[in-house]
């Protein structure tokens, strides 16, 4: 009977062993995969970084992970391994749900990891010199506003690579997107020629690229600033900044954006699944390091395919559930040479029907257009090229309006 009684007291015991807590089991994910969003300052709606911030959400971020909503994150996994994807494991989703069914128990917090360590002011990165516009603009209540471009002067004497980029809005409630671009000398005063640095755009992360990989900037380069604003019902100003992080050693290999787009789109209304396709061939050897979709609230999905000189296509991504509010760089594990000859189709898939809850207006027909109740259709693409010596990268830069 004594013995009995020692068997039956161990069995809890057992059991809370093998518990899922917060601390233990739920905080690594949370750090890994949602707090550069989830904390004060940033994207997410409220912050996750104790338990006492996450206990009251815990059958939300059990449905939203379960669902695959969060950590949201839109290629297909069939195509492409890439090196910022944040999407969850299939046990890390069983951690979050276990722990979440159980009563989202805390466990003890000397189990937790040491909490992450974020830059103040920044996503990710720690800049070595940042640039802003030079004042704040001004955005109404209402209307339709125009872009607005603003001149940064960056004094450098000489080339500066790049190797981390971060832009920044101070009022991300008014912006919906703001590029920068390097004008060097000769450029004259058109703002909408130069070269693509960095950008912003809704759920854009940092630009970082891998070791080796950097942009140039120009000695004596102008940033220009391009901003465009849309009015949200409040009076409000911004005051966008982009924060830099230098290459400490010569890189091997220069990143140079590049697009595919078309502007002649036509959207019947109340088409639910309206296809549009552009092409871009590249001209000599580079490689594909990273690229990002560009729609508007009627976006429904978006793909990249290289088509190489043999005839063979590959699909490098395909976006299955585009999302205006989410719109990342999607950077490849290992960048994908690309001979000359090479041709980068792009097709986009646009929702234009009333069961589509973003939808401005189900009867309309669309166009380009740079409002958001317009649309847009551009794949943006960032290429590697390898730097010879005494070279800068590609012969010829590609100069566009960089919608």
């Amino acid at each position: 009977m004594h013995r009995a009684t020692v068997l039956i007291a161990l069995v809890p015991l057992v059991c809370a062993a093998g518990e899922i807590t917060f601390h233990a089991d739920v905080l690594p994910i949370l750090q890994r995969r949602c707090q550069e969003c989830h904390r004060a300052g940033e994207i997410g709606p409220m912050p996750l970084l104790s338990y006492q911030q996450a206990r009251p959400w815990a059958k939300s971020i059990r449905e939203a992970v379960l669902m695959k909503r969060m950590p949201p994150w839109s290629a297909d996994p069939r195509y492409g391994k890439f090196r910022n994807d944040l999407s969850m494991t299939p046990a890390e989703i069983r951690t979050v749900v276990e722990w979440a069914d159980s009563g989202a128990p805390e466990g003890h917090p000397s189990q937790a990891p040491p909490p992450r360590q974020f830059p103040e002011g920044w996503r990710a990165i720690t800049p070595d010199a940042v640039f802003e516009m030079p004042a704040e603009a001004r955005v109404p209540a209402s209307g339709e506003l125009d872009y607005q471009y603003f001149v940064v002067p960056t004094g450098f004497t000489e080339d500066k690579w790049v190797e981390m980029a971060e832009v920044r809005p101070s009022n991300r409630g008014v912006v919906h997107h703001a590029i920068v671009t390097t004008r060097s000398a000769g450029d004259g005063g058109y703002y909408r020629r130069g070269e693509y640095l960095a950008g912003y755009a809704p759920g854009m992360l940092p630009q970082i690229w891998k070791p080796g990989q950097a942009r140039l900037i120009p000695a004596g380069a102008d940033l220009i600033f391009q901003l465009h604003y849309t009015a949200n019902g409040k009076a409000g100003t911004d005051r966008t900044r982009i924060g830099l992080v230098f290459a400490k050693q010569p890189p091997r290999w220069r990143i140079q954006a590049m697009r595919t787009s078309t502007h002649w789109l036509a959207i019947p209304p109340g088409a639910a699944n309206h296809q549009e396709e552009a092409s871009t061939m590249i001209h000599e050897e580079v490689a594909m390091a990273g690229m990002r979709p560009h729609m508007h609230l009627r976006g429904k999905a978006f793909e990249f395919r290289a088509v190489y000189p043999t005839g063979e296509t590959q699909i490098l991504l395909r976006v299955a559930r585009y999302d205006f509010n989410w719109q990342p760089y999607y950077y490849l594990e290992t960048p994908i040479v690309l001979p000359r000859g090479t041709r980068i189709d792009c097709t986009a898939w646009y929702d234009n029907s009333a069961n589509n809850p973003r939808n401005p207006d189900p009867t309309a027909h669309v166009g380009w257009g740079e409002q958001s109740w317009d649309e847009m259709m551009i794949g943006w693409f960032d290429v590697a090229v390898e730097l010879k010596p005494g070279s800068r990268g590609l012969s010829g830069l590609l100069r566009a309006p960089w919608e």
